[in-house]
């Protein structure tokens, strides 16, 4: 990363808890990585920006941490949107195809026309070896019994094929002499790439709030997990809000209101949902949300 020479002063907004972790590599999964490269904006322009809309008379009536509460409780987006981060990133090709469908980002990716595949591949660890799960058609069954040996059988066979699907690139490329953009089709998602991602901060906090879900795929959250740690630390009063209103809020249907009504009037929880017609996948889903709600002491 450039550095800027040692007369050069900057009058731009400045976050010290974005400068502490710029341009430091997070490691994630087996060989990638999230690296904070540049931002722009701080908890401090959300709130001018917000302040452009009513006038410099709201400073004497809300303070920077009211307001941006304010904003993200009342879903005021466009302020948040004033705040820039861009990130490199390298992961595997199955979590980029996951990650690139959040259509919101500005994302320069790595070509294998251009350049040749390097020979990493991501395996999981065995606690990750899972079976598929009968409820949840996209997700893994956390909770099914597999032996050790049978992790690590599994953990050998992707190796393997990995192996042998970069040794057929490697002679296709290499010695046969086929075309990078050609010979690339041979190679598994399970290769790591690496992308240049640039994001406002509203997205990136839409992004998180999927990906940091419990039941966001195990590989990709890890890298959500990452960026939200820079984050936390560039825009401080921002993230409080996120996790508050966001992250850790829960949101209620109208048949959900209704049997929550309810239970505050006594009934049991089960004969209220039944009243108000939840079932199924609907009434597991706010069985859910009601186990969540802490309880008095």
């Amino acid at each position: 990363m450039s550095q800027l020479p040692e007369e050069v002063v900057t009058r731009r907004s400045a976050s010290p808890g974005a400068e502490e972790l710029l341009g430091k590599i997070v490691p994630v999964l087996d060989h990638g990585f999230v690296q904070p490269i540049d931002y722009m904006g701080n908890d401090n322009d959300i709130v001018q920006a917000a302040r452009v809309s009513y006038g410099r008379s709201t400073r004497k009536v809300r303070n920077d941490r009211g307001l941006l509460r304010y904003l993200m409780r009342h879903l005021h987006t466009t302020p948040f949107e004033m705040c820039e981060v861009k990130f490199r990133c390298k992961m595997p090709i199955f979590v980029a195809r996951q990650w690139i469908r959040h259509r919101t980002a500005n994302v320069n990716e790595m070509s294998l026309r251009y350049s040749e595949a390097i020979d990493e591949f991501y395996v999981p660890s065995l606690e990750q070896v899972t079976l598929q799960s009968t409820t949840n058609k996209q997700g893994r069954d956390h909770g099914a019994e597999l032996s050790d040996d049978l992790r690590e059988r599994v953990r050998t066979m992707l190796a393997q094929g990995n192996a042998d699907c970069f040794a057929s690139y490697r002679e296709l490329a290499g010695d046969v002499g086929i075309a990078r953009e050609l010979a690339r089709t041979i190679l598994p998602v399970s290769l790591y790439t690496q992308w240049i991602w640039k994001i406002d901060l509203h997205n990136l906090m839409h992004f998180l709030a999927l990906r940091l879900d419990a039941h966001a795929q195990y590989e990709i959250r890890v890298f959500a997990e990452a960026m939200a740690g820079f984050t936390r630390a560039w825009v401080p009063l921002a993230w409080e809000a996120f996790v508050d209103y966001r992250q850790q809020s829960a949101k209620f249907s109208r048949l959900e209101l209704q049997a929550l009504g309810r239970m505050l009037a006594g009934q049991p929880a089960s004969a209220a949902a039944e009243a108000t017609g939840l079932s199924g996948r609907e009434l597991r889903e706010f069985t859910a949300k009601v186990a969540k709600i802490p309880q008095p002491e």
